[in-house]
């Protein structure tokens, strides 16, 4: 068995990413058992079948097992990079797979970044994956710098990710429709 740690926060997209990157490994769904991992604010949250009642995590069992993968609901506390990595080591990952999202150095120097401490301190490979939408066309987009955001229509974007700026408008379904994709 190849085991998969697949730790996730509240982010559908950042989640399905992962999800899609376990289907997609060599004979994933007779080789690799994914352990689901949330991590808590709190002690008392902190229970396998609380898992399910995140969103993320819910959306990530439905995507794995319809590929028929293995998944196992792992709840823990406290820090989530050491939350992390000490539930790789519990679990003997023969790979964690985080859903990273995109930060300036700035914004990670500020904000700190448990995707980077996770990769800088485990002792066992690191897959980050972005967020993955279903449309293929942007969501959003910074009238400064013109970044693009693929996420829910729907969702609010206070500040650009990229410059930083507070002028990041939804798009209109005509304008997403004009939107060329790569």
């Amino acid at each position: 068995m190849y085991t998969v740690l697949l730790p996730v926060d509240t982010s559908e997209e950042r989640a399905l990413a992962q999800a899609d990157a376990a289907a997609d490994l060599p004979d994933a769904a007779a080789s690799v058992v994914v352990h689901l991992l949330h991590v808590f604010d709190s002690p008392d949250e902190a229970r396998e079948d609380a898992v399910a009642e995140v969103e993320a995590a819910a959306a990530v069992t439905d995507r794995l097992e319809s590929a028929g993968v293995a998944v196992r609901p792992m709840a823990r506390s406290g820090d989530p990079a050491t939350e992390i990595l000490a539930a790789a080591e519990s679990v003997d990952a023969d790979m964690v797979l985080l859903g990273g999202r995109k930060r300036s150095a700035l914004g990670s120097a500020l904000f700190g970044s448990v995707s980077q401490e996770v990769t800088l301190e485990a002792d066992r490979p690191v897959v980050v994956t972005g967020a993955r939408t279903d449309s293929g066309t942007p969501s959003h987009r910074c009238r400064s710098c013109g970044e693009e955001y693929f996420t829910r229509p729907e969702t609010e974007i206070a500040t650009c990710r990229s410059c930083g700026g507070a002028k990041v408008d939804r798009l209109e379904d005509a304008e997403r429709e004009q939107t060329p994709t790569a």
